[in-house]
């Protein structure tokens, strides 16, 4: 579990994930100053700390690195949320509490992520055609109709969900 980031390393952070390409030192400095006095030095220890973290990975230009984050900022917040959750010792007590706290906003995406997140498939909720194995065994069913011809109901196919999986909603990674 990722240590959450200090409050210079989610700014530099920040910076990474939203512009989504390798940046320079620079970039993320002249971006920054917009905001707050700071060093190209310090910048550049922040970068390089985070690189050492396995935060952001980095690829020699010239005299200069660009770096590029290694994940996204929706994977470094549910890294926080998961590691929060099992420190509890009463896991339906913290999301319960949890919910509590959200916006209505918040509980839309909450909803919207559990209609898009397939649940673990276990043995008993697959069909018998679906068991491993079930085509090697003698005498089953196979190809179009088989199912009929087996004698099991045909089961229509799971609606595919209409929502945008909320883990792609940082973009594609662009190189």
């Amino acid at each position: 579990m990722p240590r959450p980031l200090g409050e210079l390393e989610d700014a530099v952070m920040t910076r990474v994930w939203k512009w989504n390409r390798p940046v320079t030192v620079r970039e993320v400095l002249e971006d920054l100053q917009k905001e707050r006095s700071i060093a190209y030095t310090t910048v550049m220890t922040v970068l390089d700390n985070l690189h050492q973290k396995g935060w952001v990975r980095r690829q020699a230009e010239g005299r200069a690195y660009r770096y590029e984050a290694v994940s996204t900022r929706a994977a470094y917040a549910a890294a926080l949320m998961n590691e929060a959750w099992s420190q509890s010792d009463n896991a339906a007590a913290a999301l319960v509490a949890f919910f509590g706290m959200m916006s209505e906003e918040q509980r839309q995406a909450l909803t919207d992520a559990v209609r898009v997140t397939p649940l673990p498939e276990t043995t008993e909720q697959r069909r018998p055609a679906e068991q491993p194995g079930a085509a090697e065994q003698p005498g089953a069913a196979e190809g179009p109709g088989a199912a009929e011809q087996a004698g099991s109901p045909e089961q229509p196919p799971p609606a595919e969900p209409s929502v945008e999986n909320p883990a792609s909603a940082e973009g594609p990674r662009g190189r």
